[in-house]
């Protein structure tokens, strides 16, 4: 290799370093949020000036980005699946935003990030959800916030990531994903 190229080299090798520092790092979480977020960058970010007291809630001064998007969505669609409340008084927050009502955590229900909610699109309509060698249908009947946060209609708690599945108890249970996984799951899921 010539002199030229070998610096040409050293120059990409310092660009792409400096453009995505968690590699430099070796910064695990940063490389699996750019991996689960596919080509979803961030339009902004929230800085609450007040934190609260549950352990998810926002804290004051901490950056929380937020996004209008979430990645493309395929027959086999990767996710993280989270574990939301949807019944008064729970983490969820305010009534779902397709019926406006609340829902008991017995039935399959889900929220889904700002992109893929679509407006609304996909209120009431099933997804297929594949995990842990099972597979579940749940309706949509909430958007995951990925825009707003830190306030009280969001119980307080970050804006979604662009790449979540909020999902009810009922849905989890149908899974069989119980004990210490239950929180956070790689799924993948579509359109029914």
């Amino acid at each position: 290799m010539t002199t030229t190229n070998c610096l040409l080299a050293l120059a990409i090798a310092g660009l792409v370093l400096v453009s995505f520092p968690g590699l430099s790092r070796g910064d695990a979480d940063a490389r699996r949020g750019r991996e689960l977020a596919g080509e979803c960058n961030p339009s902004g970010t929230l800085r609450p000036s007040r934190s609260h007291s549950c352990e998810d809630c926002c804290k004051a001064g901490r950056s929380y980005p937020t996004y209008a998007c979430s990645p493309a969505t395929t027959g086999s669609t990767k996710a993280v699946m989270t574990l939301n409340d949807f019944d008064a008084g729970g983490d969820g927050g305010d009534p779902s935003e397709c019926d406006g009502k609340f829902h008991k955590n017995t039935e399959r229900v889900v929220a889904l990030s700002t992109g893929w909610y679509a407006n609304g699109r996909r209120c009431n309509k099933n997804i297929r959800i594949n995990a842990n060698g099972r597979s579940v249908l749940a309706k949509v009947v909430d958007e995951c916030d990925s825009l707003h946060g830190c306030d009280r209609e969001h119980a307080y708690q970050p804006p979604c990531r662009p790449n979540v599945v909020d999902a009810s108890q009922a849905v989890w249970d149908a899974l069989g994903i119980t004990g210490e996984d239950v929180g956070e799951y790689n799924i993948t899921w579509s359109d029914a």
